[in-house]
């Protein structure tokens, strides 16, 4: 696809299921484990045919050493950015369970637009009911005034029943349908569910471009060449990076996941794709259908700006004089900021939004002693670069790390600061080491270029001076207990180990069950 063609200038599980309405075998196992039902799940979904997008997963999505999430549902990824986008209406089909979870976290998260559900039983899933009330809701939401777009998601059971949704229309008056499957035993991270709506998106929105004419963004487009942004940022960012790419008489593009269906042909429409978060995998993959060479890394620090400036600058054949006056504006400027903001002490770094190795280059640039960085997405080409940057400094990078991998790490380095997920800094806590949450304490703040420098200082140098008041909280709680015997008791607390151990003989008796059945 060129870029002249994508405008028109003239115009601004209980079951396995196959075909609806045949009835199907029931599934193997408990349909209420849901993603952590590992295997039994991931079987039910290859019998009833969905082989392809099972292996896709795997291709797209590689697993580590466990086989289920260790973060929230994955579908909230997928969930997060349908309902940020204007004007495209979300549906999802799943346990009851599962949906008023994934409603809840999102309201929790800002969403400010009801989530549809499409509710089913045994019978409706059995005979294929399910999908023709999907169909039937898809219908009804189809109104061309409110929206661009209607997004149809499977969660673990209707997709392990082999709910095809790919059965439905593409679009229903005008209005597109877009329908995606997010299972947790076969999409690792909701970081990675992100990509598995953005990369449909992409292919839908391309797949128009290459049909004929599209409709101009509401936002207009920019009269440079631009740099399409992957990967969702801290507000500034993007602004710090077109700031960046000026003098090299390019301009920043639409950040992907988008905010409008229409931003999805102006990211398509660009020069160069920049993998700011690595993991983007079916999103990449759209662009190079489109032909657009693909970036990895970013600006952040004295060394990953000038690499990326200079990477971007040839990916788009920019004159050498062209990037190294970017180089110059630049640099100097990101070089002083993080000597005025230097940061002291060691600090271990776990995460599961993608952007950990580049907050690491950024804390290993401010001065800190950064032994380990551990992130629940995978090796990919966009990030080779900050790994082997990383442990050319000794840096232990961990991808695919599990919650033990983090804990084991931090608990060995006992470091100043432990940065992580919740749980990660649960533990630290608990032993006194100060630590703060990644996702709301580092990724919301600027990364990039000049106003990224330093802007990690004060809250980590902060947060590490904390350390006599973690000394001082477990001097004060010292003695309460933990687990049967946390809190406050008048007397000793009523131990029952013979109660314990005859439960215990019970679930090892449902798993011998269990292992049996699957040999049969």
């Amino acid at each position: 696809m060129s870029r002249e063609e994508t405008y028109d200038t003239a115009h601004e599980a209980e079951v396995t299921l196959g075909t609806p309405g045949e009835e199907a075998p029931a599934l193997q196992g408990d349909p209420a484990l849901g993603c952590h039902a590992g295997s039994t799940m991931e079987q039910a979904a290859r019998d009833a045919g969905q082989s392809e997008l099972l292996d896709k997963f795997a291709a797209d999505y590689p697993t580590g050493p466990h086989d289920k999430p260790q973060s929230m549902c994955p579908a909230f990824g997928s969930l997060r950015v349908g309902l940020r986008m204007k004007r495209v209406a979300t549906v999802l089909s799943g346990s009851a369970c599962c949906v008023y979870g994934l409603t809840f976290v999102s309201h929790f998260y800002g969403a400010r637009r009801s989530v549809g559900y499409v509710p089913f039983n045994s019978e409706s899933l059995v005979t294929g009911k399910l999908f023709e009330d999907i169909r039937d809701a898809v219908h009804e939401l189809a109104d061309p005034d409110r929206y661009d777009a209607v997004v149809v998601t499977n969660l673990c059971v209707p997709t392990a029943s082999g709910v095809p949704l790919r059965l439905l229309p593409d679009e229903i008056n005008g209005v597109r349908i877009v329908g995606i499957d997010v299972p947790g035993f076969g999409v690792p991270t909701h970081a990675e569910a992100k990509d598995v709506l953005a990369g449909a998106m992409l292919k839908y929105a391309r797949e128009e471009a290459q049909a004929g004419p599209v409709p101009r963004p509401d936002g207009g487009t920019s009269d440079r060449p631009t740099v399409t942004l992957l990967g969702e940022m801290f507000p500034a960012d993007p602004m710090m990076i077109g700031a960046m790419l000026a003098p090299m008489g390019l301009a920043a593009g639409p950040v992907v996941p988008c905010r409008e269906w229409r931003e999805l042909y102006a990211a398509l429409d660009c020069s160069v794709v920049a993998a700011i978060h690595p993991f983007y995998t079916a999103a990449v993959r759209e662009f190079q259908t489109a032909g657009r060479p693909v970036v990895g890394s970013a600006p952040v620090g004295v060394e990953g700006t000038h690499a990326w400036l200079a990477a971007i600058g040839e990916a788009h054949g920019v004159p050498a004089e062209q990037i190294a006056a970017a180089q110059n504006a630049f640099v100097p400027a990101i070089r002083d900021a993080l000597a005025a903001a230097p940061i002291k002490g060691t600090i271990t770094l776990s995460g599961y939004e993608g952007s950990e190795l580049l907050v690491a280059r950024l804390l290993i640039e401010s001065g800190a002693d950064l032994p380990y960085v551990g992130t629940a997405c995978p090796k990919t080409p966009w990030n080779a670069a900050d790994a082997a940057w990383l442990e050319a400094r000794g840096v232990k990078v961990k991808f695919r790390a599990s919650l033990e991998d983090d804990c084991a790490a931090m608990e060995a380095i006992q470091p100043n600061l432990a940065i992580g997920t919740t749980p990660v800094v649960q533990k630290a806590k608990e032993l006194t080491i100060p630590s703060l949450y990644f996702t709301n304490l580092i990724s919301a703040r600027p990364l990039m270029g000049p106003a990224g420098a330093g802007s990690l200082a004060e809250v980590i140098n902060a947060a590490m001076a904390n350390k006599d008041r973690m000394d001082h909280m477990a001097e004060f709680f010292d003695g309460v207990g933990s687990g049967d015997t946390a809190g406050i008791w008048e007397g000793s607390p009523n131990l029952r180990p013979d109660f314990r151990a005859q439960h215990q003989k019970k679930l090892d008796k449902l798993a011998r069950a269990a292992k049996a059945q699957e040999m049969i």
